[in-house]
């Protein structure tokens, strides 16, 4: 990210400084089209809400669908998320990452532009208070997961650590297409630390998400987000909220709970009711030692992404019926197909180079509950 990010004394207005350094001037959207494009912004509108300030669903005057994130008014914090996110999303495309459209900066505003997905997060399809919508399969929680092992992997080899995955900032498109988004916290390389192997950072992330070696030794790598990632894992598997206070000691945090019973070889016993008797044994063990690899104590013993989708695509292989007349030979040319994808892919484990970033502590938009 070129220089360090500014401080939080910075006015808001001063975020038309990201000009100097990233080419975004043609993405600024003046302020009256995103008015237009959510009736001023009417309540009626609202589809979320963060830290960081409300989501509205807008469209504008094109016809585009998009999703419009509005920082808080006359409030200082959020900037460096602000700049964050613009220069991430900037220069990063890939197709299992939410596409940004633009920013608005006018009259003291912050405010995010990005494509509209059409079946919101991940989370409120799992559990939730939205008891409308419909179970998901179990293969179509695998392609789901297989997606964002993709954008992740894309991420760690574009030596980007997202810093904040969690099944909410996971988006769902109008096929299911797995997104990830909010990259208002995530880091990438700045300055080059003795180590050469991690950054060092204050902890930020969001609690029953963290990586506990970086919550303990605020060591940040790619690995974090690894860890991240198989804490969403048992949420797909389980259906249920990361932290619950209320239950028995044992089963208050999810990773915990749902890799004791892997140990025990007891997987199938807490898994979503709605999947009992329609996940192959195989197909769960290979998605339960994979989720197992990523929540392993410490960095070194995780897989890369890479790694964690190679496995993600057998457990879906493993849990696609086999042709009977040859069964064998259907099996062994599908797993060298799947082998020979993964191949093509970089397996490459960045070596992060250190970055200081001024924030510190947990802030009240990333540190939150389940």
């Amino acid at each position: 990210m070129g220089s360090k990010h500014s401080k939080e004394t910075t006015s808001i207005n001063d975020a038309s400084n990201l000009n100097h350094r990233i080419p975004v001037e043609s993405r600024r959207i003046p302020f009256v089209a995103l008015q237009e494009a959510t009736n001023n912004f009417d309540d009626k509108f609202i589809i979320g809400m963060g830290g960081f300030g409300k989501v509205y669903r807008g469209v504008l005057c094109d016809g585009t669908k998009v999703a419009l994130k509005r920082g808080k008014r006359n409030s200082r914090q959020g900037i460096v998320e602000f700049r964050t996110e613009i220069e991430m999303l900037s220069q990063l495309r890939h197709p299992h990452l939410v596409s940004w459209m633009g920013y608005c900066d006018e009259n003291d505003e912050m405010i995010l532009i990005y494509e509209y997905m059409e079946n919101g997060d991940l989370r409120s399809h799992l559990y939730g208070s939205d008891l409308r919508l419909p179970s998901m399969s179990w293969e179509q929680r695998l392609e789901i997961c297989i997606g964002v092992a993709r954008g992740l992997h894309y991420l760690h080899t574009s030596a980007v650590v997202h810093r904040d995955v969690k099944s909410t900032n996971i988006l769902l498109d109008e096929n299911f297409v797995a997104k990830i988004t909010d990259f208002g916290i995530s880091m990438t390389e700045t300055e080059l630390l003795e180590t050469k192997t991690h950054f060092t950072t204050n902890v930020k992330g969001t609690m029953g998400y963290l990586d506990p070696q970086y919550f303990r030794m605020n060591r940040l790598t790619e690995k974090s987000d690894v860890y991240s990632f198989g804490v969403v894992l048992c949420e797909v598997l389980c259906a249920r909220p990361v932290v619950t206070p209320s239950l028995p000691r044992e089963q208050i945090n999810l990773a915990e709970w749902a890799m004791n019973c892997q140990n025990k070889g007891q997987l199938e016993q807490i898994i979503d009711p709605n999947l009992v008797g329609k996940i192959r044994p195989d197909s769960l063990s290979k998605f339960g030692e994979t989720a197992e690899k990523c929540l392993a104590g410490y960095d070194a013993d995780r897989p890369s992404m890479g790694h964690v989708l190679w496995n993600l695509e057998y457990a879906l292989h493993l849990q696609e019926p086999v042709i009977q007349d040859d069964s064998e030979e259907n099996s062994t040319i599908s797993v060298g197909k799947i082998s020979s994808q993964v191949n093509a892919i970089s397996h490459v484990d960045a070596n992060f180079s250190a970055a200081q970033i001024e924030n510190s502590n947990f802030d009240d938009h990333a540190l939150v509950w389940g």
